[in-house]
C-alpha cells in the first residue's frame, strides 16, 4: 500500500505552506498527498454537478481548488487527491491521521515575537494522535534551508526512542541530509558549590556520562543507516533550551511525545510545546510509547 500524507486545508496562508511542503514530503517518499478540508455545514453536492458561488459548498471546493492548483504548479505528477468531508475539523484530522503515515497542520508566525501559534484544533490533534504530525509555519520572504540543512532531532535517553530515532535517520537519509541529534541534562544539584558555581569536575564526568549513553543509543542506528552522517550532542542544560539552540539552521526538527502517559487528558509536554511554539523550521512530532 503506498504512503499517504494528508495535510489540513482551511484557506489560511498556513495551511498552503503546510500543503507545499507536505507536497515536498510526499514527492521525496514517493506517496500520494490528501488535501482535506473539513466544514460541518457541507451541504449535499447538486446532482446535475452546477455551482456557482452562491452554492453553499462553492468555498470549501474552493480553497481545496486553490491549493491543489499551488501544490500542481510545484510538482505537476504529484498524485493528489481531495478530500471534503462533513465533519467537525478535529474529529476529520483525527480519523485521517489513522488513515496516513504522515499529517501535515500549519502553524501561524507571530513575527517580531519570535513565537508561532497552533489552533486550539491542531493542539487537540497533536495530543491525540499516534501518527506522526508536522507542523509547518507561513513565513512570507523568510531565507530557504541551505542545501542539505541538518535535520535535529531531541533525545531523552530516559525514554522509548525507537520510533523517534527511526523517523529522524530516515527523513535525513531521504534528503541526503547530516543529522544532530541534541540531549540536554541538567547537572545533578550535587554539582552545584555553596556559592552557586559549577563544580568543573561534577560537570566534566555528568557531559562523559551522557556521550557514552548517547552513542550508545545511536550505534545501532548508524549502523542502518550508514550513509547518513551523525553530530552527537550533549548540552548541559534544559532540553528545550538546547534544542532549539541546535535547530536555528535545521531543515526539520524531529521531537517524540508519549502517548500512554496517565493524564486526565492527553498532554504534550514541555519539550513538545517549547519546540511547536519556537522552532524556526518545520517540526515533527513522533507519538511513542
Amino acid at each position: 500500500m503506498q504512503d499517504v500524507i494528508t495535510v489540513g486545508v482551511d484557506g489560511t496562508p498556513e495551511a498552503t505552506a503546510a500543503a507545499l511542503w507536505a507536497a515536498d514530503e510526499a514527492r521525496l517518499r514517493r506517496a500520494r498527498l490528501r488535501l482535506l478540508h473539513a466544514w460541518v455545514l457541507l451541504a449535499p453536492e447538486p446532482e446535475d454537478g452546477a455551482g456557482g458561488e452562491d452554492e453553499q459548498n462553492y468555498w470549501p471546493h474552493r480553497i481545496l481548488g486553490d491549493v491543489h492548483d499551488a501544490v500542481r504548479d510545484r510538482h505537476p505528477d504529484l498524485p493528489v487527491d481531495e478530500s471534503l468531508v462533513s465533519k467537525d475539523p478535529q474529529l476529520a484530522l483525527e480519523e485521517a491521521a489513522d488513515q496516513s503515515s504522515l499529517l501535515v497542520l500549519g502553524s501561524r508566525d507571530l513575527g517580531a515575537m519570535a513565537r508561532y501559534v497552533l489552533g486550539e484544533i491542531g493542539l487537540k490533534v497533536v495530543a491525540h494522535t499516534r501518527t506522526p504530525t508536522v507542523l509547518v509555519r507561513s513565513r512570507p520572504g523568510a531565507a530557504a534551508p541551505e542545501p542539505h540543512a541538518p535535520v535535529t532531532v531531541g533525545l531523552s535517553l530516559h525514554e522509548p526512542c525507537a520510533a523517534l530515532l527511526e523517523f529522524a535517520f530516515e527523513s535525513a537519509a531521504r534528503r541526503g541530509a547530516p543529522l544532530r541529534v541534541v540531549h540536554g541534562r541538567h547537572l545533578p544539584s550535587f554539582a552545584y558549590n555553596r556559592g552557586g558555581g559549577v563544580e568543573p569536575i561534577v560537570a566534566k564526568q555528568t557531559a562523559a556520562d551522557a556521550r557514552e549513553e548517547l552513542v550508545a543509543a545511536l550505534r545501532p542506528w548508524r549502523e542502518t543507516f550508514p550513509e547518513v552522517s551523525v553530530n552527537p550532542r550533549v548540552e548541559l542544560e534544559g532540553p528545550a533550551r538546547a534544542l532549539l539552540r541546535d535547530a536555528t539552521d535545521a531543515a526539520l526538527l524531529v521531537v517524540g511525545r508519549r502517548h500512554k502517559l496517565h493524564f486526565p487528558a492527553p498532554r504534550i509536554g514541555h519539550v513538545v510545546h517549547a519546540a511547536v511554539h519556537h522552532a524556526p523550521c518545520p517540526v515533527v512530532i513522533v507519538p511513542h510509547e
